[in-house]
């Protein structure tokens, strides 16, 4: 017959995709059998199928390592996907993400009594777009994977619909992130107009054997691109959606949304800047130069303010965020390497923070005010400890993977950008007060009721002092008078000597003790209505300001609701969020105290990755 038309099809070598069709196939039973069944489908089903569907996952994805450590790496599909050791890495990266989160938020929807396959569901296709991004070899294979990422995550952020905060995030979320997404595609069709392909391998190949004489349309088309990512990624001055969305999405997500989303999308800024536009690396590195600094500062400024847990760790993941940008501002195999290693140690560390956050969140998921945490190590020793840890972990503390990860990226910088490393230490020193502050609450105990905020305790034991004695403790200014105490009338002798509590030499006087206490105070919250309410206090339930959309004192006035609800009862820790904060510990301290095969797997990562 004549005038067939044949259409040519690529041929598909299914290792390539085989840990995405994993994730998807997994999705679309999942949710096929929970329509099909006659009764809503529980939650532990679903997250058995979950946890099941994600170890096959990073099974396959180990196995796509494997394949590629003996035969190399290799593209397919049209050349529209890649696989090497850096897709492979981000591949076990998002499956353990996924497994994790998986056994975390059993225990949130059996808590809020929330029952069917729908939250799994779509955390599995989020999931699967990261990895789409990872091996994308094609800007539209990216933007693909954007899609697939972000779109789940938007509906993820509203799954709560009894919290009017839930929905106020997935709408902020939403029409930031379209318009983000709209960005991205312009710079996409920038960067095609300038080049002819959107192929990533080919737009590296034109740009090495040609000089563009106006390359203005290319710039513009790259700078869009980097807009786009630093969305995703969380970079400021892009990051306005992320505070709100972390406190107002469910706990379990907002880990997920961290962990995973933070990896698919700097997965696809690490391959598109390095493989594609490394030639150019003068023209983008100045960007990304800037937009690390004011990341690092401004994420560790704005998290020491913060009053909800949440909305801390929020900031605390822009200010990681900038750490990750300086691997990639250093453009070298090093720095490739370092920013691998740092996202897969802080994917454990913020799932395991999130999870520790979902358990104490408590019916609701609305108890994240960090008044509510001072006095946890006496209540819950185990959780304490293990939220203690995990937060030094993310400070850089040593014997844990988060000073290796730090300290990879730091050292990736100094190479060619000292000032860079300086700017990234002194964030990593503010942010250790946030961190540290947190622990120490949780190790301060409540206050006793009745005690005068902020005041220290009486000694144990008095100390006579004499007339000498007393004015070297509190010697009045010049030209003030001592009014404390009425000096002895006409005719008398001050005999009996007074007795002061005994103080350490280095609080110095009266004045500074004072200052010290009211600095006390203010830092471990001991005036505020949470604390006071935590020690038995009476308190008059305070009015919530006016004008706060995400309010500090929590939604509809619960803050004393709660204080009261987190005395009367210890919080049940579920045995699968048990497991999961158990493993994020294993992963953060073992690693921490050996390094060499995570180093090793980043490593050999940056050594497979084909441009």
């Amino acid at each position: 017959m004549t005038g067939l038309v044949v259409i040519a099809t690529p041929h598909i070598r299914y290792l390539a995709i085989i840990p995405e069709i994993v994730l998807l196939g997994g999705a679309v039973l999942l949710l096929a059998g929970g329509s099909l069944v006659e009764r809503q489908l529980r939650a532990r089903v679903a997250t058995v199928a979950t946890a099941a569907v994600s170890a096959a996952a990073l099974g396959v994805s180990l196995w796509q390592w494997s394949d590629v450590t003996s035969h190399g790496a290799f593209t397919a599909v049209d050349h529209a996907v890649v696989v090497d050791g850096f897709s492979a890495l981000v591949n076990v990266l998002v499956s353990c993400a996924m497994f994790l989160t998986a056994l975390v938020a059993d225990g949130y929807l059996r808590r809020e009594g929330v029952e069917g396959p729908e939250m799994h569901v779509l955390a599995m296709v989020s999931a699967s777009g990261a990895m789409i991004m990872a091996s994308a070899n094609d800007l539209i294979v990216v933007f693909l994977g954007l899609e697939i990422l972000s779109i789940a995550l938007y509906v993820l952020a509203a799954f709560n619909h009894r919290r009017a905060a839930s929905g106020e995030a997935a709408l902020k979320y939403f029409i930031l992130g379209s318009f983000s997404s709209a960005v991205f595609v312009y710079g996409i069709a920038l960067v095609y107009g300038a080049t002819g392909t959107s192929n990533l391998a080919q737009i590296a190949g034109f740009l090495a054997k040609n000089v563009l004489a106006a390359d203005g349309l290319l710039l513009a088309g790259m700078s869009l691109l980097v807009v786009g990512f630093a969305f995703k990624v969380a970079a400021v001055p892009f990051h306005m959606w992320t505070p709100d969305v972390y406190q107002g999405a469910p706990s379990p997500v907002t880990g997920f949304m961290a962990a995973v989303a933070k990896a698919g999308a700097f997965a696809a800024f690490l391959r598109v800047f390095i493989s594609s536009f490394g030639l150019l690396r003068t023209d983008w590195q100045p960007i990304i130069y800037a937009l690390a600094v004011v990341t690092l500062l401004v994420g560790a400024g704005l998290a020491v303010v913060q009053r909800d847990v949440k909305r801390m760790l929020a900031y605390s993941s822009i200010n990681h965020a900038g750490f990750v940008l300086l691997g990639l501002e250093a453009a070298t195999a090093r720095g490739v390497s370092a920013s691998l290693y740092y996202l897969f140690a802080y994917t454990f560390m913020v799932i395991g923070s999130f999870a520790v956050v979902t358990v104490l969140g408590r019916r609701g998921d609305a108890a994240h005010d960090i008044a509510s945490y001072r006095g946890l190590a006496r209540r819950q020793p185990a959780l304490a400890l293990a939220f203690a840890v995990l937060l030094l972990a993310q400070a850089g503390a040593p014997f844990t993977t988060g000073l290796w990860a730090k300290l990879q990226v730091v050292l990736a910088a100094v190479d060619h950008q000292v000032p860079l490393a300086v700017v990234a230490m002194v964030s990593a020193a503010v942010a250790a007060f946030f961190y540290l502050r947190v622990a120490v609450l949780m190790y301060t105990p409540v206050p006793a009721p009745g005690a005068a905020p902020g005041v220290e305790s009486p000694a144990e034991n008095a100390v006579a002092l004499g007339a000498g004695a007393r004015g070297a403790a509190r010697t009045p200014a010049s030209g003030e008078a001592d009014l404390s105490t009425p000096g002895p009338g006409p005719g008398q002798v001050d005999a009996a000597p007074q007795l002061a509590h005994a103080r350490a030499v280095w609080t110095g006087d009266v004045r500074n003790v004072a200052a010290l206490d009211r600095l006390n105070a203010g830092l471990l919250l001991d005036r505020d209505p949470v604390t006071l309410a935590l020690a038995g206090a009476s308190v008059e339930q305070p009015a919530p300001p006016a004008g706060l959309g995400l309010g500090a004192l929590g939604e509809g006035g619960e803050t004393l609701a709660v204080a009261d609800e987190v005395m009367a009862t210890p919080v049940r820790v579920p045995p699968l969020s048990a497991v999961a904060i158990g493993l994020c510990l294993a992963v953060t301290v073992v690693l921490g105290f050996w390094p060499g095969p995570l180093t090793s797997f980043a490593h050999h990562a940056t050594l497979l990755f084909v441009p």
